[in-house]
């Protein structure tokens, strides 16, 4: 069951909603399919993605993206989400917020991704039977049902910030070679160069309006050979653990057991 409605329509419906598409979000969707959920992930707006190669989040701009060799099918329409029948090899892509999704009925399974900073983090438990929160600032019991901890990133790799607001232009791929120096993009008209010889391992999509301070390029130092720019890698794997765990206690916790209901008392037969 995705919604809690669900049966009782006999649609197929998205049975996991996870907020967010970069490499933390896509993981955890991953982790979630192969934990027997259908997946559907909710692009936020407000967080340009760095990692793209390890996300789904490039789909929502027409691109083939698979993460571990699940892939992303993009959904644009509410409706679209009844006729979409779950596979064990794909998730199901959104730029529809929470509140669109929510039309549907209540969501069964509700995990919140999204990179925030902790002052910012809402109440989730009133939006779905069961609530999970990533990162600081999400404590069971008080906004979420289940609180997993993202962890520290243990990759050898330099960050470059938006000096400025404003449009990012880039023609770099993602998994290429740089130098010191180089011209990575232009930020509005100010060239952003970069500090460290490496391989992109981020890099914010070409086209996406920053804010001032954002993670604009990533540089893992390692050589090609060791560098890692696809895929999930060992944080995401234990987050994505750490949350199909959480997930499976919350839905043992609210699935009534078979002896609880064999034990309540059936109404006499009527007398013949």
């Amino acid at each position: 069951m995705v919604f809690s409605d669900a049966a009782r329509l006999g649609r197929s419906l998205p049975s996991a909603v996870v907020l967010g598409t970069d490499e933390i979000a896509s993981a955890v969707a991953v982790g979630l399919l192969r934990d027997g959920w259908s997946v559907v992930l909710a692009h936020d707006p407000h967080a340009p993605v760095l990692r793209r190669g390890m996300a789904f989040h490039d789909a929502l701009w027409g691109e083939t993206v698979a993460v571990d060799g699940v892939a992303a099918v993009v959904i644009d329409r509410v409706t679209d989400l009844l006729f979409t029948e779950p596979r064990p090899d794909r998730v199901a892509v959104t730029r529809l917020g929470l509140v669109d999704l929510m039309t549907l009925g209540r969501l069964a399974l509700l995990v919140d991704a999204r990179p925030a900073a902790a002052a910012a983090v809402p109440d989730l438990r009133h939006l779905a039977e069961a609530t999970i929160g990533l990162g600081p600032g999400f404590v069971a019991g008080r906004n979420c049902d289940e609180a997993v901890d993202v962890g520290a990133d243990e990759v050898s790799s330099h960050l470059v910030r938006a000096p400025e607001a404003g449009p990012w232009r880039t023609a770099l791929p993602l998994g290429g070679r740089v130098f010191r120096g180089m011209v990575a993009g232009r930020l509005g008209r100010l060239p952003v160069t970069v500090p460290v010889d490496g391989v992109l391992r981020g890099l914010v999509r070409d086209g996406t309006d920053v804010a001032r301070g954002v993670d604009l390029i990533e540089i893992d130092r390692r050589n090609r050979w060791q560098a890692r720019w696809t895929g999930i890698d060992a944080r995401g794997r234990a987050v994505a653990e750490a949350v199909a765990t959480a997930a499976r206690t919350l839905r043992a916790a609210r699935t009534p057991s078979i002896a609880l209901i064999d034990a309540v008392p059936m109404p006499p037969r009527p007398a013949d």
